[in-house]
């Protein structure tokens, strides 16, 4: 019993949209502690709504940056008051949501060196931030600075070679290129600007902790394949930028120890070690130890699709990142808006509101649905950018209904074809070991997952990976204590649950899926294009 009140522990927070969260696990990766703060209804002071303030423009969406601070204050009091043993702790990281910046005003460095332990972080860095009401994810307000930033590399394409993505309103270095535009008061006195996830190091570090390649390709600034600053984003962004971002670092980097003010006030080991902090889709990809090969899909309200890849092929859509397990591959990420939502509606219309007819009608209908092809687009879709409902015969005619059971194949084929033919693009390739790890609220009906087994032509594996950003950065920190090892991180994890089998593909699948994928592009394509005027159909 002893040795167990003795035993390591490793810590994952989760600096996220609408909550603080952390979770402890031991050396076995058992989940030993777990605790949050949500900002709405426990920081009612900063009045925000869903964690963010929404401007009068519709378009400008913000956080307070001391709530944030006052938030860790209040989590590491409830922990304390759990008792707790932060003595046992080893190391600990993070996640931040992508994409938000902070700015830290000149002579905070020196603040966050000396911070007195009788007092509370948030009263300590009242006067620390230039910018207090923080630019997060949810903005869309920079479209000018977007179109800037890619006249200055030579367009959308050329950027998202350099960068993993075309200029996104959200991405930080468009967000800090409005600042200084429009708020050019606040952008003297910076004396370093972070992300959400290395504000978040900053804090437990006692210094400026430097930007991690993985968030760091979320900010439009970053070369993911030099894993430096590029000098063409940097210039078009602001002067002397790179200075105030600082070298970025490998995302398994040991920053340092925990400073001494968490020593002091909370009795945290001074042999603690603060392990690089990163964005919550890459920290999400080690909660979910994804390896080689692996893709993720998120069926929810969005579809989200997460890829590990080795040669990275940005496109228009969708995002490559620098891996954040390993520095020499590549993550990337897709969104897909029209998910859930759209598969209900189907539902509700082809089986009368029926799962069990939905999945009576996957069952009842032929691989390839001898043909038919629709596009799903309810909501202006991310990717591709298109919007409406077209069906297609199995001549490529376009036609205005289907049968019921063939619309909830079309739907559902539709769907998952659309993922994989937007990860091939950026450079995804499916591969004899290649797994499809399934989560959200549609992994739990094994008729759609079947239909994604055989599109993807890989077996299918479900896995629980609730609070999978703070669970990944607690496997982070665990990991990054073995950094001087030769340990890798699936090494590290091995103990933790495995994914469990849910279905294998048809053994014709590939010959099917793979034809059609050529077809599903081309038609995707003529779906996208403006429609001519067309002479009314009756409905058949």
């Amino acid at each position: 019993m002893a040795a167990a009140r003795d035993a390591p522990l490793y810590l994952g927070f989760d600096f996220s949209t609408q909550q603080l969260k952390v979770v402890a696990i031991d050396e076995n990766l058992n989940v030993v502690h777990q605790n949050n703060v949500q900002f709405d209804s426990e920081l009612p002071e900063y009045r925000t709504n869903g964690g963010v303030h929404i401007h009068a423009d519709g378009l400008t969406v913000t956080s307070p940056v001391l709530m944030w601070v006052k938030a860790l204050d209040l989590l590491l009091d409830k922990m304390k008051g759990a008792g707790f043993a932060f003595s046992r702790v080893r190391a600990l990281s993070g996640s931040g949501q992508q994409h938000g910046s902070v700015f830290w005003r000149r002579g905070a460095s020196e603040t966050l060196q000396n911070l007195d332990p009788d007092q509370d972080l948030h009263q300590l860095l009242q006067v620390s931030f230039s910018v207090c009401q923080s630019p997060v994810w949810m903005d869309s307000s920079s479209t000018r600075q977007c179109e800037d930033l890619q006249a200055a590399a030579g367009g959308a394409m050329r950027l998202a070679e350099l960068t993993g993505s075309r200029a996104y309103e959200r991405f930080t270095g468009n967000q800090i290129s409005k600042v200084r535009q429009t708020r050019p008061e606040d952008f003297l006195n910076p004396e370093r600007i972070s992300l959400v996830s290395s504000f978040a190091a900053s804090l437990f570090l006692g210094g400026y902790a430097a930007i991690d390649f993985s968030d760091g390709s979320g900010m439009n600034l970053l070369d993911i394949r030099s894993k430096d600053w590029s000098e063409i984003c940097l210039d078009a962004t602001a002067p002397q930028l790179g200075r105030l971002l600082g070298a970025p670092v490998p995302s398994t980097s040991v920053l340092g120890p925990v400073s001494s003010y968490f020593v002091q006030r909370y009795g945290f080991s001074e042999s603690c070690r603060v392990v690089a902090f990163t964005g919550d889709n890459p920290a999400s990809l080690a909660g979910m130890r994804l390896q080689q090969g692996d893709v993720a899909v998120s069926l929810g309200t969005s579809d989200t699709v997460f890829l590990w890849i080795q040669q990275p092929s940005p496109a228009l859509e969708g995002h490559v990142f620098c891996n954040p397990l390993d520095w020499r591959a590549f993550m990337a990420l897709l969104c897909f808006k029209n998910g859930s939502l759209t598969r209900e509606r189907i539902r509700n219309e082809s089986t009368g509101g029926s799962w069990e007819l939905f999945s009576l009608a996957l069952r009842d209908t032929p691989l390839g649905n001898n043909g038919h092809m629709g596009f799903y687009f309810d909501s202006m879709e991310i990717t591709p950018p298109a919007v409406g409902v077209h069906l297609f015969d199995p001549d490529d005619n376009k036609v205005s209904s289907l049968s019921p059971q063939v619309e909830v194949r079309a739907l559902v084929e539709g769907q998952f074809l659309s993922r994989r033919l937007h990860a091939e693009r950026l450079g995804y390739s499916i591969t004899p070991g290649t797994r499809v790890l399934a989560t959200g609220g549609a992994s739990s009906n094994k008729d759609i997952l079947q239909v994604l087994s055989d599109v993807f032509n890989a077996p299918v594996y479900t896995l629980d990976v609730s609070n999978s950003a703070c669970l990944g950065s607690a496997y982070r920190a665990l990991h990054g204590t073995m950094s001087q090892s030769v340990a890798s991180f699936f090494d590290v994890v091995k103990k933790a649950p495995e994914a469990q089998l849910v279905v294998t593909p048809h053994p014709a699948a590939q010959q099917v899926y793979d034809q059609m994928l050529q077809r599903y592009a081309r038609l995707e394509e003529r779906s996208c294009r403006k429609p001519a005027p067309e002479p009314h159909r009756p409905i058949a």
